[in-house]
């Protein structure tokens, strides 16, 4: 895939804890066993994982846009997002590096030979209202490995990533310590430094199982943060917000279970932190002026939203209104989650996932606009 590149373009909150023995959260579950062909599972080797084909939302497999293997309520789940037009895909080895308190990913040209480190102005080294989030920045220039001569990157490349405070047993070291990961995490990759929507990709996971409720409801709140980068025009943005899960266990009858959300009180700034002008959902939006409004999820209600291995899958929606009063269509996209934990619990487990939104940006002529967005959720949540 061909994208332009832009040749214009050239107070510390300490990332949640990655366990007390500094495992790397983001694994890989693409290890294979004695037959290639059966994938081991990374929780248990003994228990193969068998890979079937499509994404039912009553009984599993893979959703659509993301990749990685199929799953169980008593297994592991890493996703990552699916290689696309659009470019996205092309990141590859997620790797938080907790010496240093640095970020590395591969397979992106030009973002830097050196792990990303923690981005340098305090009020961008965190994101959401609570500073759930850490973000990342690339080296911005590279020498030549020859004569030193300073050769320039493709900027700006940034990640944000979220890891769970609680944790979960993991595989045991060699020599048989024990170790704990994160319960879980995610990352997101993009890059402002394109006219199309440039290069990157996410990966979401959960560390264990989950136990689910047969019956009642279960709300899950906590921090959304993300990126948006565009086609039509070079650049890069930050957004962050509030994010509220509600899942009912009962109805659709013959689901696992039906799934209403919504992401609200978005705030939009700039790679510098110069905030960008927004409006709430019901205020009129004029043309040229950036409109924020929330972020509706669809529900399905044959199927619902819910597998039985616990991944949450759906559309998501929202308007504003225009100069004359008239509601107007605005973003639409996806979400894809996992619940994990233990539910049932005074616990309460937790959800994470990402959000994947397009629409057109009302400030320019001929220009769209791609949110990415993560999010970790728990129970009881003010």
């Amino acid at each position: 895939m061909k994208l332009i590149v832009s040749a214009a373009l050239c107070g510390f909150v300490a990332l949640a804890a990655c366990g007390g023995d500094g495992t790397n959260p983001f694994t890989d579950d693409t290890v294979t066993g004695t037959d290639p062909a059966i994938p081991v599972n990374p929780v248990d080797p003994a228990d193969p994982v068998i890979p079937d084909d499509g994404f039912d939302i009553g009984t599993g497999g893979v959703p659509p846009q993301v990749d990685g293997l199929p799953s169980a309520p008593n297994r592991s789940v890493v996703r990552y997002e699916e290689l696309n037009e659009n470019g996205g895909g092309r990141a590859e080895e997620f790797t938080y590096i907790e010496d240093g308190d640095r970020f590395s990913v591969d397979n992106l040209a030009f973002d830097g030979d050196e792990p990303y480190s923690r981005e340098t102005d305090q009020f961008l080294a965190s994101l959401g209202p609570n500073n759930s989030y850490a973000v990342y920045e690339a080296e911005q220039v590279v020498p030549d490995f020859l004569d030193f001569d300073s050769i320039d990157q493709i900027v700006p490349y940034r990640a944000i990533v979220g890891i769970s405070n609680a944790t979960v047993d993991g595989p045991p070291t060699v020599d048989g310590t024990a170790t704990s990961v994160p319960r879980t995490s995610f990352a997101i990759v993009r890059t402002g430094g394109y006219f199309d929507y440039g290069f990157g990709g996410f990966v979401y996971q959960r560390a264990g199982g989950v136990v689910m409720p047969t019956t009642g409801q279960a709300r899950f709140d906590g921090d959304y943060a993300g990126m948006r980068i565009y086609n039509g025009r070079a650049g890069l943005d930050y957004v962050e917000g509030r994010m509220s899960i509600e899942l009912d266990f009962d109805d659709p009858t013959d689901a696992v279970a039906g799934v209403k959300g919504r992401i609200f009180d978005r705030l939009a700034f700039n790679s510098n932190g110069v905030p960008i002008t927004s409006t709430g959902q019901h205020e009129i939006t004029p043309v040229g002026v950036l409109a924020l409004p929330d972020i509706s999820f669809i529900l399905n209600g044959d199927q619902g939203n819910v597998s039985a291995d616990g991944e949450l899958n759906g559309g998501l929606i929202s308007s504003y209104l225009d100069a004359t009063g008239n509601e107007v269509d605005y973003e639409g996209g996806t979400y894809y989650a996992i619940l994990a934990g233990d539910t049932i619990t005074p616990d309460g487990g937790e959800i994470v996932g990402i959000v994947v939104l397009e629409s057109a940006d009302p400030r320019f002529d001929g220009v769209t606009v791609q949110e990415t967005g993560g999010f970790i959720l728990v129970r009881d949540e003010d």
